[in-house]
């Protein structure tokens, strides 16, 4: 069982364990369904990076696309279309920069460029509407806390019934049937607590992680830590974050 729930490996999924060696995230591009070849699994790479508030919660989006054919360019269309479009969502998965860095390899493109590189490349940024927090829970936090915060991550795609067993597995999440979450976690560290639950939402977008933090500390450093590792974990089980919400 892994020591850290907010670190986990992705286990019943196709994709790769992926440790947080870079603050961009990595797409792989699949050829469309009526031009799949054999001898080309993957056709392109998709680079991402949220832009994000103080506190955390979400402002917009940064991306790039690359073909060997046509280069490196910029499009908020393109994650647009990743998180609403059924077919471009398809063709889209998760994964690490080192597995970014054999593809671009393998297709021609030699050396993937470092992270100061790739952002040059994001030349059509796509804004997010942000509202103030919305009140979600009581409004003052419980005795021993100076601050309690609700964060709703959501997500695009779907998990098979496997993955939700190893987040279930790797969170600890009890198993007491009374909850309507599909899996959850706790986590407390120096005095913070941190508990989060992860559920179905909607009809375009798949899911949704709900983070509730209660901070006991002087600042709140390990917010922002603790939401990337969660979104990454998702990520890691093939979901697409579309973007972070705060409700208090």
């Amino acid at each position: 069982m892994a020591a850290n729930p907010l670190r986990v490996a992705p286990g019943g999924s196709d994709v790769e364990a992926m440790e947080r060696v870079s603050s961009l995230d990595y797409y792989l591009v699949l050829p469309r369904q009526n031009e799949r070849d054999p001898t080309t699994a993957v056709v392109g790479i998709v680079v991402e990076e949220f832009t994000r508030q103080h506190d955390h919660s979400t402002t917009g989006l940064d991306s790039a696309g690359w073909t060997p054919d046509s280069g490196w360019w910029s499009s908020a269309s393109l994650s647009r279309a990743i998180r609403s479009d059924p077919e471009t969502l398809a063709r889209v998965v998760p994964t690490s920069r080192r597995k970014a860095e054999g593809v671009y390899r393998a297709l021609g493109g030699g050396q993937l460029p470092d992270d100061t590189v790739l952002r040059t490349y994001f030349l059509d940024h796509q804004p997010i509407v942000n509202a103030p927090p919305l009140r979600l829970g009581p409004a003052q936090p419980p005795a021993g806390f100076h601050e309690r915060r609700v964060y709703r991550v959501l997500f695009a795609k779907d998990l098979r019934a496997e993955q939700v067993t190893s987040l279930r597995a790797a969170w600890r999440t009890p198993v007491d049937g009374m909850s309507a979450s599909a899996a959850s976690g706790h986590l407390e560290t120096d005095g913070d607590q941190l508990t989060w639950e992860l559920r179905r939402v909607g009809h375009t977008l798949a899911w949704c992680l709900d983070v509730t933090v209660l901070l006991s500390t002087a600042t709140a450093d390990a917010v922002g830590a603790a939401l990337s590792d969660l979104t990454n974990v998702l990520r890691q089980h093939g979901l697409i974050p579309v973007t972070t919400e705060r409700f208090s």
